[in-house]
């Protein structure tokens, strides 16, 4: 007589995703959600934005919380590490997660000479310090064996006036996560770097996607022929979190549909 076995219950996996009440934070949480993954996200000021969000991942059968977080203000991290520890446990019953996005940003469009201190500051305690400083104190939170995901810029890489600043925190995110990848690879956390494109969403003001001028030059630019939508990234990141690509580390990624080749 054989005796039946069971089929092991996977524990679904957990990613934080911040500034995700919105734009392409949004679309990667509702895009993992979908591939079976349950989501923390952060917001700074839109609760009920955010609110709606965590409604749509659980229309898709996945759990969901919303935290708020301004990953400007480093002294937030102490008390939010906390609230996050207690959202695992009393949702998740368990004590860490799997991955974490550094997504949240904003945009400043200022030429070289024209930057001031308090845009710079702005721009690095945002894009730089926040992430840095964010993922340290998250680690004891983050299982052995997962995954973090800066999100970098295509123009890290190809240069617009008006973006001296802003590319500059981008491209030292870049740099700091290969050094993540160093350094974490012995808890088996692989860091890779996702740098979008230009994207059809409200970040900057939503100029990418209001001015006809503007989206016209930019799918003139790329190879395939048009501007970025959101589920293009979204799609991505939840590609780069997935087990299938245990094997990408220390990487950076590139997802703009060929701009300036």
């Amino acid at each position: 007589m054989t005796t039946p076995t069971s089929t092991p219950i996977s524990t679904p996996k957990i990613a934080l995703i911040t500034g995700a009440s919105r734009g392409l934070g949004r679309n990667a949480a509702l895009q993992l959600a979908a591939r079976g993954m349950d989501v923390i996200l952060t917001y700074r000021s839109q609760a009920d934005a955010a609110a709606q969000v965590v409604a749509q991942i659980e229309a898709l059968g996945r759990k969901a919380v919303a935290l708020p977080l301004d990953v400007a203000d480093t002294r937030q991290f102490a008390g939010f590490a906390q609230q996050l520890e207690a959202a695992l446990a009393h949702t998740w019953g368990r004590a860490q997660f799997d991955a974490l996005v550094n997504n949240a940003g904003m945009g400043i469009h200022a030429a070289f000479a024209d930057t001031t201190e308090a845009q710079f500051d702005q721009l690095l305690n945002t894009h730089l310090k926040g992430p840095f400083f964010l993922t340290q104190t998250l680690l004891p939170l983050l299982a052995d064996g997962g995954s973090i995901l800066n999100v970098s810029s295509g123009l890290t890489r190809f240069s617009l006036p008006g973006y001296a600043a802003y590319a500059a925190m981008k491209g030292g995110i870049e740099v700091l996560s290969r050094y993540q990848a160093k350094e974490l690879g012995a808890r088996g956390i692989r860091v890779n770097t996702l740098a979008p494109g230009a994207i059809e969403t409200d970040f900057g003001g939503g100029a990418v996607r209001d001015n006809a001028q503007l989206n016209a030059f930019v799918a003139s630019q790329t190879a395939l022929g048009r501007v970025g939508q959101p589920d293009d990234i979204g799609q991505v990141v939840a590609s780069l979190l997935a087990d299938e690509s245990g094997w990408i580390n220390a990487q950076r990624i590139e997802a703009s549909g060929g701009m300036f080749v």
